[in-house]
């Protein structure tokens, strides 16, 4: 800056001797050329003039894929700085990712989250097939009303570096961005916080159940449990990602490809898996008491009577519902009453299930799930129901707003290709295009992806949900 003043103080009207190019021409200060200062005439909404710079054309898609990455220019350009041994700065790549690479697949890749495949199979069992098409509509209608709005904005002008801030604080103000900046902060923040608690619940109820540190004794210290468990494992990974933070996200980055492969993989092995249990069904037996649901915690085998040899002896159920372990103990009434039997949990399409998961079955925090349709002798009206016994009961009381509310962070982050302004080629039009397309993919994708003929809850000492993904 000082030397582009005692330049212009040398010089005559501000120019450098013998350059012919004063320095009017061009709309930014450090700037020389002026062809440059003419392309840029009418559009000097950008700050800098890196963030208006324009390179060729990405030559193929292969070389594209390669380069793919989750950080932000100027994310990069900091990482960069401070790594410079020589402390020269070095030059910034122009923009140059396109509207497939620098919008549509960061969209793809985050909204594409932990709701879809954790909590979606179970929205769908509890709101029904109808329900759930129009919960999706009202969500998707919410973000897709959103992208318009901002592509009406992207495309009223130059959109530099910046992305939904820039944008939305030159067309309403700076107090609006700055408004709409702290919400989205908030936002985040606490999506991280999910994502950090949905790995856990991944990792301890499905991947390693042996690496939780607090065990329940019985089915009721189940939720208390694995809370705890949630508490020490998430200061764990919040700490690894505060970590990774201070050092560096570039390190991340260099996996970005390999996170998308995993998203795009896991979406098509729902599919795969819908496909396959239509033909050859998994076992997943589900243990029965007359009509109502078994938590397979404490138990193994589901029946009340076993042989050995030429004995008859009982189970371990027996013992969960008796006084001891003797053919002559006292039992539960509703056991002695009912029969026990094992269904298949993932019936496939051929079972009808389609027919039965058309309807909402919404329940009542503290009810037994059970399967209608199977034979149950009932209690005298007003008889107790001991909670200690491995029933699974519904942990919390569901209704259509509520689920809407769980649903709806999976149809989040259309702003992962908007916040890459500063990358793009033509901002104006990868913007709106490739946010729009990524909305209509993941619409198209999320009701099929939560077909109720897969959709089996894990009964063995999962407490949220703790009861099937599917109408019973």
């Amino acid at each position: 800056m000082l030397n582009n003043l005692t330049d212009c103080e040398d010089g005559d009207g501000g120019a450098n001797p013998g350059d012919g190019n004063p320095k009017e021409s061009s709309p930014f200060i450090n700037s020389t050329d002026t062809e440059k200062g003419k392309e840029y005439d009418g559009k000097n909404m950008a700050l800098f003039e890196e963030e208006m710079d324009t390179s060729p054309m990405v030559s193929s898609l292969l070389s594209g894929l390669a380069n793919y990455t989750n950080l932000p220019q100027g994310s990069r350009e900091h990482e960069e700085a401070e790594n410079n041994e020589g402390g020269k700065k070095k030059p910034v790549q122009a923009p140059r990712m396109g509207t497939f690479m620098g919008v549509y697949l960061p969209c793809l890749q985050n909204i594409f989250g932990v709701i879809l495949f954790l909590r979606l199979t179970w929205v769908v069992g509890i709101a029904g097939i109808m329900e759930s098409f129009c919960m999706v509509f009202i969500c998707c209608s919410c973000t897709m009303l959103t992208a318009i709005s901002m592509s009406a904005i992207a495309t009223n002008g130059v959109v530099p570096a910046g992305g939904s801030y820039y944008m939305i604080s030159r067309s309403l103000g700076p107090e609006f961005g700055g408004a709409v900046g702290l919400c989205f902060y908030l936002g985040t923040t606490f999506a991280g916080a999910m994502y950090i608690l949905g790995t856990i619940e991944i990792l301890l109820a499905y991947l390693f159940p042996a690496m939780a540190i607090f065990k329940a004794e019985d089915a009721s210290g189940e939720a208390s449990a694995m809370l705890n468990n949630m508490r020490v494992y998430g200061t764990c990974v919040l700490t690894c990602m505060a970590t990774v933070v201070f050092v560096g996200v570039k390190y991340v980055n260099k996996f970005a490809l390999v996170f998308l492969g995993c998203v795009i993989l896991s979406i098509l092995a729902i599919y795969a898996g819908v496909i396959k249990s239509a033909f050859d069904p998994p076992s997943f037996p589900i243990c029965l008491l007359g009509n109502r649901t078994l938590s397979r915690h404490g138990f193994d085998v589901c029946a009340k009577l076993a042989w050995d040899g030429n004995e008859t002896v009982t189970t371990k159920l027996w013992g969960l519902f008796c006084s001891s372990r003797f053919l002559n103990a006292t039992c539960d009434e509703y056991f002695t009453r009912n029969n026990v039997t094992e269904i298949q949990g993932i019936p496939g399409a051929a079972s009808g299930l389609i027919k039965e998961n058309l309807w909402s079955t919404y329940l009542t925090k503290g009810v037994i799930v059970e399967k209608h349709g199977m034979p149950s002798v009932g209690l005298a009206e007003g008889a107790l129901i001991d909670m200690d016994h491995p029933y699974v009961f519904s942990d919390m009381t569901s209704y259509f707003t509520l689920l809407v509310g769980i649903y709806f962070p999976s149809v989040t982050g259309i702003m992962a290709g908007s916040n890459r302004s500063g990358d793009l080629r033509d901002a104006q039009k990868s913007i709106p295009t490739g946010t729009i397309l990524a909305i209509a993919t993941t619409s198209a994708v999320l009701p099929h992806g939560s077909s109720p003929k897969t959709e089996i809850g894990e009964l063995e000492g999962v407490p949220y949900p703790e009861f099937p993904f599917w109408d019973w």
